[in-house]
């Protein structure tokens, strides 16, 4: 028998119209709670209801990839939560100008 190390993967589907409460996002992500709620502190997710009791927030589903994008950021590239904050702004930032500009291309091209 060799040695050899097999990584394990495990993925999650969720739709993007389902919402996740903060133990389900807790769990998906590997998470305490404390952590998600300095996250929706900052800015980084939202949850549909804010002004409700935290035990009781649901986020949307996208909330997943945003957190997995700072986790990543803070590992990879060793910034810190304020620093992952800035990095998903800009991201965002980015997302909207590119659909703007094919809103643009698109008008340009139907004339």
């Amino acid at each position: 028998m060799s040695d050899k190390i097999i990584k394990c993967s495990t993925g999650i589907i969720v739709e993007d119209h389902e919402y996740l409460s903060l133990v389900k996002i807790c769990r998906y992500c590997c998470l305490p709670a404390e952590s998600i709620i300095t996250m929706v502190e900052r800015g980084m997710i939202e949850p549909i209801n804010s002004s409700v009791s935290y035990s009781l927030w649901q986020f949307p589903a996208s909330s997943l990839i945003r957190i997995k994008t700072a986790l990543r950021l803070q590992r990879d590239l060793e910034v810190n939560l304020a620093g992952a904050a800035l990095a998903l702004e800009l991201l965002d930032e980015i997302k909207q100008l590119r659909r703007q500009l094919a809103n643009l291309q698109a008008r340009g091209n139907s004339n």
